[in-house]
């Protein structure tokens, strides 16, 4: 069940990285990424408000997301962005953050029965693995369950069993800033649709890098399919929804696609990042809120990572994915205020001028101050609605095609 594809270890020279322009972030205006006058984590070109690459030409010329970032998993280097730091609702990619939060608590082989109160507290309208009280579960079988099918149900498990989910989502938002990834403000471990809960492209692709230095990490999301445990020794299979993966909805597979992460909601829009390996070479691109629905986050990934394989040789950098602190790291974080509040918009995939509070004191504080509410969640229009939604509409969409091509 391992990947055997091959991830390069990182580079382990700080001071280059440190000298394309480590530097903080800070909030950003509102619909719009940060000023380019504005320290930036990563160089100050990934603040420029159009397309930024040097050096490289043959771009995909039909590019429709808000965000988008290129990078080098092994260098750390940027090769192409676009508003890599527009704070934007991240969806289910925000679990590649749990993930590397929470992945190495528990051994692979630990055992649990699930509970009503484990399952208690899953907004309306989520996406499921299939989860059931009294069934036991191993934690192998729950991260499938993350990774495949995208299930809060067992993020909620996993959570609970983590501590609760207020203790998760102050672990995931330290974890954000020891990953210098300051773009990202945590509210639910599962990536739904909440008020003030955002990310960046930049941010998700740091997640996904960490991500993939850990095995696991890297078995689960290049998982294609897994038997999921249905109570006693009856299983059903679960697909990855990742279809860049499994070729699904006629979506073409990507050669030497390793993961990474999906996601969607019907506020959120869809969200990707993917690693592939080619040549000995790994890329990481992230793609968020492109306009066109269905399997047009991963026909804009596959062309970036085209255009990576094929010209990202000659690209000179235009910032760097930095190192986590506790890694050595360098840190050029300045102390920040807390803004009063995050807007409305931006769990409906608008941008944020919401800011970060730095660190778990931080994410504490903003729990004690009655920040985080947790609440079942009514169903309407709008609402989290991940891969089954799109998938409905998918069909729709090929029912549509039909009649209009029978008519």
């Amino acid at each position: 069940m391992r990947d055997s594809s091959p991830v390069p270890p990182r580079a382990a020279q700080l001071s280059r990285r440190a000298a394309l322009g480590l530097a903080a972030a800070v909030p950003l205006a509102a619909a719009a990424p940060a000023s380019a006058a504005t320290p930036v984590i990563g160089g100050e070109r990934l603040a420029g408000t159009g397309v930024q690459v040097r050096g490289a030409s043959g771009l995909p010329k039909r590019l429709t997301a808000r965000s988008w970032l290129v990078a080098d998993h092994e260098s750390g280097e940027v090769l192409a962005s676009y508003q890599a730091h527009t704070h934007l609702a991240p969806a289910s990619t925000l679990k590649m953050l749990f993930a590397d939060t929470v992945l190495k608590n528990f051994e692979r082989t630990q055992r649990h029965k699930a509970t009503d109160a484990d399952l208690s507290d899953i907004p309306a309208g989520s996406s499921l693995v299939g989860v059931k009280p009294g069934i036991t579960y191993t934690v192998e079988q729950l991260w499938l369950g993350v990774f495949l099918r995208s299930g809060n149900d067992a993020v909620h498990v996993l959570s609970h069993m983590n501590g609760g989910l207020a203790r998760t989502v102050a672990q995931m938002q330290a974890k954000a800033e020891d990953l210098q990834a300051l773009d990202t403000h945590v509210v639910s471990p599962d990536g739904f649709d909440h008020k003030g809960q955002v990310s960046s492209a930049y941010d998700l692709t740091l997640f996904a890098r960490h991500g993939l230095a850990d095995a696991d990490f890297r078995a689960y999301c290049h998982t294609k399919t897994a038997n999921f445990p249905a109570g006693g020794k009856k299983t059903f299979q679960i697909q990855n929804t990742d279809r860049l993966l499994t070729g699904a909805w006629g979506v073409p597979t990507y050669d030497g696609l390793i993961g990474v992460k999906n996601g969607y909601t019907s506020n959120a829009g869809n969200t990707f990042t993917g690693a592939a390996t080619r040549g000995g070479r790994t890329l990481l691109v992230t793609v968020m809120h492109p306009k066109s629905g269905g399997s047009g986050v991963y026909e804009e990934t596959a062309a970036l990572l085209d255009w990576g394989f094929k010209e990202g040789a000659k690209a000179q950098s235009v910032g760097t994915l930095v190192d986590p602190l506790s890694e050595g790291g360098a840190s050029a974080t300045p102390t920040r205020k807390a803004a009063a509040g995050p807007p409305a918009a931006a769990a409906s995939g608008g941008s944020s001028s919401w800011g970060l509070v730095g660190g778990a004191g931080g994410a504490v504080a903003l729990l004690a101050g009655g920040a985080y509410v947790w609440r079942r969640r009514r169903r309407v229009v709008g609402d989290e609605a991940p891969d089954e939604l799109q998938d409905r509409q998918d069909r729709q969409d090929q029912r549509g095609r039909r009649g209009r091509h029978q008519g």
